[in-house]
């Protein structure tokens, strides 16, 4: 009674954790989704290697949202086949992640580049660039409070007094509040938008780590119960 008992209890525990596995994936799906959209429409980033973060999340979403099925349905129903499956496909899901975290940390570096090139794209092609465009540009001076690149200097061909830089980057926003103020530390933001936006990444770098951490932990009680799921089972105790 105390092996079947003990057995019930795992059989439930996995279908649990299956079901925040399940959310688990459902959630990757909706935050690759949003920084893909965040990564070329606010920020307008052209770099295709910029996409393999979001898309990976995605990917490895959607792996863990049909992997889940197998887990939950194997547990509840018993079934040592689906049980086995979903115990190796999550097995090969932590080692991509693995690999995918030893990947981003080998080229970390590579951030300040793309940043660095895609925000020099949006300037050089603000001023003969759709209305979308330039709207990203703006949003993004506005909100992080940062003004060209490495500086307000970077708009000193926005116009041909050379002094003038978009409305977007002054301090208090109004018409033509940009024009001749380019280095005027009272009407415009002196930091450049590059260290604003990746002082914004490393702020929520740690939520990335807490989350990674989080479902690396439901994925190996994932498999450790699913191991001893399969083992009751083989031996032919009857968990109901």
């Amino acid at each position: 009674m105390t092996l079947e008992g003990g057995m019930k209890c795992v059989k439930y525990l996995l279908f649990f954790f299956n079901f925040i596995f399940w959310l688990c994936g459902l959630a990757m799906i909706v935050v690759g989704v949003l920084v893909q959209v965040s990564l070329h429409q606010t920020v307008r980033i052209s770099d295709a290697s910029a996409s393999g973060a979001p898309i990976l999340i995605i990917a490895v979403g959607v792996i863990i949202f049909f992997i889940s099925f197998f887990g939950c349905c194997g547990a509840w129903k018993e079934n040592y086949c689906m049980i086995t499956l979903f115990s190796v496909l999550l097995s090969l899901v932590i080692l991509v992640q693995i690999a995918a975290a030893i990947t981003g940390y080998i080229f970390r570096n590579k951030v300040s580049d793309v940043v660095q090139d895609s925000l020099a794209d949006m300037i050089k092609s603000y001023s003969n660039s759709s209305a979308e465009v330039k709207a990203s540009v703006d949003g993004l001076q506005a909100d992080l409070k940062c003004c060209g690149i490495n500086g307000s200097s970077d708009w000193r061909n926005f116009k041909p007094d050379g002094n003038s830089v978009p409305d977007s980057c002054c301090v208090n926003m109004s018409a033509d509040c940009g024009n001749g103020t380019m280095m005027d530390p009272a009407k415009v933001h002196q930091e450049g938008c590059r260290n604003a936006l990746e002082a914004l990444l490393k702020k929520n770098l740690l939520w990335v780590i807490i989350a990674a951490l989080v479902l690396a932990f439901i994925e190996v009680m994932g498999v450790v119960f699913a191991c001893v799921l399969m083992r009751g089972i083989r031996r032919g105790y009857e968990v109901m």
